[in-house]
C-alpha cells in the first residue's frame, strides 16, 4: 500500500464525523484568509475531501480542486459540480493547466507524502502556473522536533474544544493499530527545518517568504507564503 492508496480508500484518521467536518471547515477559512481577491483562480492541491471547498468558492473567482486519489475526486465531483467555478482535477490536469492561470496555490499537510526531489518539482510547477507576483502557501509543515505525541497532544485539545475528546481518545488508540501507523513506519513522513524549506521555495523562484500561522488545529507545524518572482 503506497499513501496514494491509503488515502484513495476507506479509513479513520478522522475520529468522528464532528472532527472531520471542523477540520475542513477550519482549513477552508484558512484557505479564504489567504485569496488575494474575489475574482482571484485558485488551487487547494491535495485537498482531500475538502468537505467546506464551497466557502472557498464563494470567496474567489475559480477553485481548482487537486486530488490525487480517484475516489476521493469522484466524491468532489458529487459535493460541488454543482457549483459553476469549481473544477475538480488531478495532477496530471493540473500539469495541463495554462502557465500563469493563478492567483493562489494552497499545498495543506501534503509535503510530508513527498521525498525532496518530487517537492522541488512541483515548485517549479507551481510556480509556473502562477501569475508573476502570484502567491504560494505551504501548511502544516512538519518540523524534524515534532513527534507523534505532540499531534496526539494536539488532537486531544481540538477534540476538547471541538467537543469530540472522546472520539479522539478512542481515534488515538484506533491508529496504533492502523495502515496510517504502519505506513508511517514504512515511509516515514518528510520533515522540514524553516531554514531548509525556505531554502527549497527560494530555490524554486520565490521570493518574499516569510512564516505565517499554521493551518488547522496543531500550531506546532508551520506555514510559509511566498510570491512568484516578477
Amino acid at each position: 500500500m503506497s499513501w496514494r492508496d491509503f488515502w484513495n480508500g476507506e479509513h479513520a484518521i478522522y475520529v468522528s464525523p464532528r472532527h472531520k467536518a471542523l477540520h475542513y471547515r477550519r482549513i477552508a477559512k484558512d484557505i479564504v484568509s489567504q485569496i488575494p481577491s474575489p475574482d482571484a483562480a485558485v488551487l487547494d492541491v491535495g485537498c482531500g475531501e475538502a468537505l467546506s471547498a464551497d466557502l472557498v468558492a464563494r470567496a474567489c473567482g475559480k477553485l481548482y480542486l487537486c486530488e490525487a486519489a480517484p475516489n476521493v475526486r469522484e466524491k468532489l465531483r458529487a459535493m460541488f459540480g454543482h457549483l459553476g467555478n469549481v473544477a475538480v482535477m488531478s495532477s496530471e490536469e493540473v500539469e495541463a493547466l495554462p502557465d500563469a492561470a493563478l492567483d493562489l496555490v494552497v499545498a495543506n499537510s501534503l509535503i510530508q507524502y513527498l521525498g525532496r526531489d518530487e517537492l522541488a518539482a512541483l515548485l517549479r510547477l507551481w510556480k509556473a502556473k502562477l501569475r508573476p507576483g502570484g502567491r504560494l502557501v505551504l501548511a502544516d509543515v512538519i518540523p524534524p522536533d515534532v513527534s507523534p505525541l505532540t499531534d496526539a497532544s494536539q488532537l486531544l485539545a481540538f477534540g476538547w474544544r471541538g467537543g469530540f475528546l472522546g472520539a479522539a481518545l478512542a481515534g488515538l488508540v484506533r491508529t496504533a493499530f492502523s495502515d496510517y501507523r504502519k505506513l508511517r513506519a514504512q515511509y516515514g513522513l518528510s520533515t522540514h527545518t524553516a531554514e531548509g524549506i525556505t531554502a527549497l521555495i527560494a530555490q524554486a523562484g520565490f521570493e518574499a517568504i516569510e512564516r505565517v500561522p499554521n493551518f488547522g488545529h496543531n500550531p506546532q507545524r508551520m506555514a510559509f507564503r511566498a510570491r512568484r518572482e516578477g
